[in-house]
């Protein structure tokens, strides 16, 4: 029997068959021992074969294969640093749900999801949040922004989960697709899915005023379907994947040699360089640093190569921002 994985609570699997029905699995032990170097081998978003409910009796159903992935979202595991985490898997894109206040959202950590997503053919829309909190100041900031990565080739879209501005965007932006929803804790991730998908009704949390950042609210990821929009052609409206906030970005299996092909606006003037095995850190004709300096490479994005690059310390990505 095959079907979809929908949720994952860390203990259980819940799979929605190809017939219909939501089946709640385990997997053995032993599947963690098939080369699969992650602490979650099985992820929300993947096609999976199950036994039989009618023959699981006191054991219950189990997961007994994964069907090959067209895609994953992966990040270094925040307990374990030489094991990753598998946040979904064959997604047609990703919503980073950023704030530019309430709490801050870093450029190193967007710059790092976004350069995973890259490694791992996954399109992103930067979704910069809580736009009616923002005075004249933080907005002009927000709008830099966005001009700095849509330059680069990212969509962005400047929306209020509170008020409902630029939700429709959204809305339609998911129909027909199967969309992850990741982000700090703290940046509205439950309130926008409220207001993206009215009836779900998501528990939310404040932010913290002592230190400005934001609590977890989910636990699991969990697959939440999209109703089709009335024009939809095939009559699907899709599925928007819940996670739970995550602090850090830890990059994963990332060589540094192949780094540069994860930064769009860096691999296009790498291709200028005088030596084809350029770092862009030192070297002479270096088109990268030559781009740098005369700013069409932000140096933040730069600082973010950087600290990807010096990866060599474990711990690094987890440090406060």
């Amino acid at each position: 029997m095959k079907g979809l994985v929908i949720k994952n609570t860390g203990s259980f699997y819940t799979v929605l068959t190809d017939e219909g029905a939501t089946v709640d699995c385990k997997i053995k032990g032993n599947f963690r021992l098939k080369g699969i170097r992650s602490t979650n081998p099985v992820a929300v978003g993947d096609r999976v074969s199950i036994t039989s409910p009618s023959a699981g009796g006191r054991d219950g159903v189990f997961i007994t294969d994964i069907e090959d992935r067209k895609n994953y979202i992966i990040r270094k595991s925040s307990n374990l640093s030489k094991q990753s985490h598998i946040i979904a898997a064959n997604v047609d894109q990703a919503f980073l749900v950023v704030t530019v206040d309430f709490p801050q959202t870093s450029t190193t950590f967007i710059d790092r999801f976004l350069a995973s997503a890259e490694a791992y053919r996954v399109p992103v829309v930067l979704v910069f949040n809580k736009r009616d909190l923002l005075d004249e100041g933080a907005l002009h900031y927000q709008d830099m922004m966005i001009t700095l990565y849509e330059n680069i080739g990212y969509e962005c879209v400047s929306v209020s989960a509170k008020t409902g501005f630029g939700i429709e965007k959204l809305q339609n932006l998911m129909q027909g697709k199967i969309t992850l929803l990741s982000g700090n804790s703290g940046v509205g991730k439950s309130t926008l899915i409220n207001r993206l998908l009215p009836g779900v009704n998501l528990r939310t949390a404040e932010i913290s005023d002592a230190h400005n950042t934001g609590m977890h609210t989910t636990t699991f990821s969990e697959m939440l379907p999209v109703p089709a929009d009335a024009d939809a052609e095939d009559g699907k409206g899709g599925w928007l994947i819940d996670t739970p906030g995550i602090k850090g970005f830890g990059t994963f299996d990332m060589e540094p040699e192949e780094l540069t092909s994860y930064f769009r606006e860096i691999f296009h003037f790498s291709k200028d360089c005088r030596f084809s095995n350029c770092t862009h850190t030192h070297e002479p004709g270096c088109a990268v640093l030559k781009a740098l300096d005369e700013h069409y490479i932000a140096a933040s994005r730069y600082q973010s190569y950087l600290s990807m690059l010096d990866d060599k310390d474990e711990n690094k990505y987890r440090e406060p921002y």
